[in-house]
């Protein structure tokens, strides 16, 4: 798993960023200021970047062009905004983002360019101002979603278990049997990510977790240990 700094001003964002890397097992740095990303950058050197752009001291594109004139950019970099433009996007690959996510960024999206970015070789990474522009196949388009990758394509490995319910037995116990089955089958599927099980089953976290512990779904069973 990659190490990866998530720089930005407001707490809400950071905790909830934080939250969803860890659960996919990525070791999660936080700063809230450029002073805060450029120590962290130096002490801990991330496989990945979220930037904010709005920021109250040196907002993110500054310390994009900062780390790329500086030959510091020796790392992909996503920018992150609530208020983002065709401009902005522009001018955040210009100075060698790999992508741009607006706010509020959904799951889908935030996942798909975190591991866009991490399976970025570091070596493509071109620190010179106007290169990520210019590089083949990197649209405005791509930049402002992540990029586009091929539908995930699942794998069965060995014969699958049958499930069985007594159906002579109340709806509402039919029912918990079966979702119960559901969930662990969609945890076993996932290592144990909620943030993954939460996609597919369509749940939001908040609900997912509440749903779990009421069917009584043993949650460390599947959690998947630190890499």
């Amino acid at each position: 798993m990659a190490t990866i700094l998530v720089v930005d001003d407001e707490l809400g964002i950071r905790a909830l960023l934080s939250e969803i890397l860890a659960d996919e097992g990525h070791t999660v740095e936080l700063a809230e200021n450029a002073a805060q990303a450029r120590a962290c950058r130096e002490r801990i050197r991330p496989d990945l970047v979220l930037l904010d752009i709005w920021m109250p001291d040196v907002d993110g594109i500054t310390l994009l062009k900062e780390w790329g004139t500086s030959a510091q950019l020796s790392m992909p970099v996503i920018m992150m905004s609530g208020h983002g433009t065709i401009d902005t996007a522009v001018e955040a690959t210009k100075f060698g983002a790999m992508a741009f996510l607006e706010k509020p960024i959904t799951l889908q999206k935030l996942l798909r360019a975190v591991e866009q970015g991490l399976a970025k070789p570091a070596s493509r990474v071109n620190t010179s101002p106007g290169a990520a522009a210019s590089e083949p196949g990197l649209t405005v388009e791509a930049a402002m979603t992540g990029g586009a990758m091929p539908p995930a394509v699942p794998v069965m490995l060995g014969p699958q278990p049958e499930q069985s319910f007594d159906l002579d037995r109340p709806l509402r116990e039919a029912r918990d049997a079966f979702e119960k089955s559901y969930f662990e089958f969609h945890l076993a599927q996932e290592n144990g990510s909620m943030t993954r099980v939460a996609e597919k089953t369509g749940l939001e976290r908040t609900h997912l977790y509440r749903k779990l512990k009421q069917l009584g779904v043993d949650l460390s069973r599947n959690k998947r240990t630190a890499a």
